[in-house]
């Protein structure tokens, strides 16, 4: 077994099955690491990753990096894409990884793991370095701010509150709630 058959062997046993978006995250997660000098196996506090997709590949992101939504170092962009920025805060270096459109692998997720082990890098993903711009409120650590919404009391961490009127708010207050409250006289458990 070689390296990149390894992690997605890992990557597997987190998702819980090994599909092409494994495959393809394992491979362009890897390249990433490699290309800005970083090992998958020592975790590191400076690296930021903004992948495009919620699909397996981020899955892949999370284990080979060890990012995540909780420690403030995987951030989801909604694009629908199979990519993923990478930024070490070391040294500012970013680079945004893409699957090549030419590499598309038919067959049962043994022949898409077997063909991907075999292929170089360069075949599968493409690097391009980006700049990236992060706000001292999506960095990792502690909440740089708090406020409370106006409209319903609660919490809204890290510059997330919207000034309408003069009146901080939370997004949902402000534009919309993706919930529907249902019972209104809420219980607390």
């Amino acid at each position: 077994m070689n390296e990149f058959e390894t992690y997605v062997k890992k990557v597997g046993d987190y998702h819980g099955h090994v599909c092409f978006g494994i495959a393809m995250g394992t491979k362009m997660s890897l390249a990433a690491m490699k290309y800005l000098g970083l090992d998958p196996e020592a975790k590191s506090k400076n690296l930021i990753v903004y992948a495009e997709i919620d699909r397996c590949m981020t899955d892949a992101i999370q284990v080979i990096t060890g990012c995540t939504l909780g420690h403030r170092t995987l951030k989801y962009v909604d694009y629908g894409k199979f990519a993923a920025t990478f930024v070490n805060l070391r040294n500012n270096q970013a680079i945004r990884v893409t699957i090549r459109e030419s590499c598309e692998i038919k067959g049962t997720p043994e022949d898409v793991v077997g063909k991907m082990a075999t292929l170089p890098e360069n075949e599968v993903v493409d690097i391009q370095p980006v700049k990236v711009n992060i706000s001292e409120f999506d960095l990792p650590g502690f909440p740089k701010k708090r406020e409370d919404c106006y409209v319903c009391g609660e919490r809204v961490m890290d510059g997330r509150e919207v000034n309408v009127d003069g009146k901080l708010l939370c997004r949902a207050c402000a534009n919309g709630k993706y919930y529907e409250v249902l019972d209104a006289a809420h219980k607390q458990v």
